[in-house]
């Protein structure tokens, strides 16, 4: 996009600076990245982390939000985020990510740090001291702050049922809410299709519970979201990898499936080879067959 759009877009997502998000010219990570404390990348994100969350917008004037670019010296988007990991204590990996944008008009490079609010009782550590945001300004954390954080309750939230509130229907993909339907239809076994057949979509998600009173939660977008609508789990990702690899351990094949993952799992169990084995049973006649994986397996990825 041209730097004109980028500002237009950023201003949309960041329109203004809080705790939960800064803008900083940084015009060179060279120096920047970790250098003076309570001035630098890592203490900007352990500062936010520590806090609940939230973007550090590199590369753009504060205040203005003007795009300047900022060169980003001999990191590359992983390699960054593994220095803020090492860099930052208790910084959690979990939700952290780096989004690069490049104007088209002007090759003006600006980074957007997506970070995750820190640890119940874990607070973020930069140059070994703690930092916060106290209105516009960058301090050392104060007391209180630091008291409040080690004296959290433990509890830890249903991040999946969390409400979005700017999401709409409109941000679904109907023909994974029409496979849903048909799963849901499976639990009466027929004796229900003419009653779930005449609900509207809305009625639907209710009913079984894929939204809480009409609204989309992060589960709703997750199994039935439209594969543009994953910018509203950020900075959370919700992705599978699938490599096909030959006898030396080699890559053949790779693809990457995206939301909405009712559609996505079928497309993925689809490509897994599930041989099937052939056995008997002593004391049987009768060979027994059986798959390598179980669909249900297949379905339950590991982190």
């Amino acid at each position: 996009m041209t730097e004109k759009e980028l500002q237009t877009y950023l201003q949309k997502r960041f329109p203004c600076e809080n705790e939960a998000c800064d803008w900083k010219e940084f015009k060179s990570l060279k120096n920047c990245f970790n250098g003076k404390e309570g001035d630098d990348v890592i203490s900007y994100v352990a500062a936010i982390s520590s806090m609940n969350g939230g973007h550090l917008v590199i590369g753009v004037k504060d205040h203005s939000l003007d795009i300047v670019g900022t060169d980003t010296y001999n990191y590359d988007r992983q390699a960054a985020t593994m220095r803020l990991v090492r860099e930052c204590s208790n910084l959690p990996a979990e939700g952290l990510k780096i989004e690069e944008f490049l104007t088209s008009d002007t090759d003006k490079k600006v980074w957007v740090i997506n970070i995750p609010k820190h640890m119940p009782r874990l607070p973020v550590y930069a140059h070994k001291k703690l930092w916060q945001r106290i209105e516009d300004s960058l301090v050392e954390m104060t007391p209180s702050r630091r008291e409040k954080i080690l004296t959290e309750p433990l509890i830890i939230d249903d991040w999946s049922a969390q409400i979005i509130p700017e999401a709409t229907i409109d941000d679904l993909d109907p023909k994974a809410i029409a496979l849903a339907r048909e799963k849901y239809k499976e639990l009466f076994n027929g004796a229900r299709d003419a009653e779930i057949d005449g609900w509207t979509d809305e009625v639907f998600l209710n009913k079984a519970k894929l939204t809480r009173k009409s609204a989309i939660t992060r589960t709703t977008i997750i199994l039935l979201g439209k594969s543009e609508s994953d910018h509203f789990l950020n900075p959370s990702i919700c992705k599978i990898r699938w490599f096909l690899r030959d006898e030396s351990d080699s890559n053949k094949d790779f693809r990457v499936f995206t939301i909405p993952m009712i559609l996505a799992i079928d497309e993925i169990g689809s490509l897994i080879r599930n041989t099937t084995y052939t056995y008997t049973i002593s004391g049987s006649m009768f060979p027994e067959s059986m798959s390598r994986y179980d669909a249900f397996t297949l379905r339950e990825p590991p982190e």
